[in-house]
């Protein structure tokens, strides 16, 4: 018998509707869309149903001001979602635009039929792309599918470089490191990080969204009593040493990279993260974040200098390998991110 949080993801996370002809369900396209990545799972999004449009707005109420003060992240988490729009669409027989309103801060996306359009391996992903907080088996990637995840992951501004250097891995273990000291040794950042964290499935759904226990491999503890426990277990020394095994066993990492870093490119370097994201899961390639050197301001320019970067700069870094499945987080309803006109 499932128990309450497994019944809560198998229905979010049913398969999506798939159809060559017919009209747009624009509520399922929500649904799906809300399964994309986003910072700590803060889903900072709001959607606005049109005759043949969505639009994709931010939540600033959901914003993290200290990881994220510029809401880099956040512009990102709506580029994933619009994203995964796209994907959704064609397996309706649907093409998709997207657009990114600058001064309006705010994402429409169009659909028109297309005979062409219909179920692809990324659309079909949708349901089961998750970022896997879990040691790797080591297997290496090959060749061809390094060349999918590079065309995937490219989209206006922004593209995908694949990194497999053992001097260059070793450079990201070292930045990784410094940036888990200094965001768990930051008081600011650990309560804006504790804010986030979800102990155990009772507080996961009564929320639907935040970093459940479950989802990270940690056990599901009451909160009085895995809170005094936090100041033990979460350290920068333990997620440093944690990181590295992690990346160690990554065949692969990815850096996200953009013209420049504006809106607009976070925007772009969001969508082509979750393509990237999806077609490695349509390849059976799990995926996790290790954004800490674009996180933590100092480690910037020295990662713009390890990445031979001129010009662009570097949005997201990701670790890639083969390994089991994770518990998945939980999403909001859909009801609860759409946004009716009074």
């Amino acid at each position: 018998m499932l128990s309450p949080y497994e019944t809560a993801v198998a229905a979010q996370r049913r398969p999506a509707l798939e159809h060559a002809d017919g009209p747009l369900d624009l509520r399922e396209l929500v649904r799906l869309a809300t399964l994309a990545a986003s910072s700590h799972n803060t889903q900072p999004w709001r959607f606005r149903l049109g005759a043949a449009a969505i639009t994709v707005v931010p939540d600033f109420e959901r914003r993290c001001p200290v990881v994220d003060p510029d809401d880099a992240h956040l512009f990102r988490s709506l580029g994933c979602a619009a994203e995964n729009l796209v994907q959704a669409a064609a397996a309706q027989g649907h093409a998709a635009t997207v657009q990114f309103d600058a001064p309006e801060q705010r994402l429409t996306v169009r659909f028109e039929p297309s005979a062409s359009l219909g179920p692809t391996p990324l659309s079909r992903a949708l349901v089961h792309r998750q970022c896997t907080r879990r040691p790797f088996d080591g297997r290496p990637i090959g060749a061809d599918a390094g060349a999918l995840l590079e065309q995937a992951g490219t989209v206006g501004r922004a593209h995908t470089r694949l990194i497999d250097s053992p001097a260059l891995r070793d450079t990201m273990i070292d930045y990784v490191r410094a940036g888990d000291v200094a965001q768990l040794t930051d008081p600011a950042f650990r309560r804006e990080l504790v804010h986030w964290l979800r102990l155990n499935d009772a507080e996961a759904l009564a929320t639907g969204d935040g970093l459940a226990a479950r989802a990270s491999g940690q056990p599901s503890l009451p909160r009085w009593l895995a809170r005094p426990l936090l100041r033990f277990v979460l350290t920068g020394q333990g997620q440093a040493d944690t990181d590295t095994a992690n990346i160690r066993s990554s065949p692969l990492l990815a850096a996200v990279l953009a013209a420049d870093d504006s809106p607009a490119a976070w925007v772009d370097a969001g969508r082509a993260y979750e393509r990237l994201a999806l077609q490695a899961t349509a390849l059976g390639i799990r995926s996790a974040f290790i954004n800490q050197p674009v996180e933590v301001p100092s480690l910037r320019e020295p990662l713009r200098r390890a990445l031979g970067l001129a010009g662009e700069t570097a949005q997201l870094l990701l670790r890639l390998g083969h390994g089991p499945a994770a518990p998945y987080s939980l999403r909001r309803p859909v009801e609860a991110v759409i946004e009716v006109d009074a």
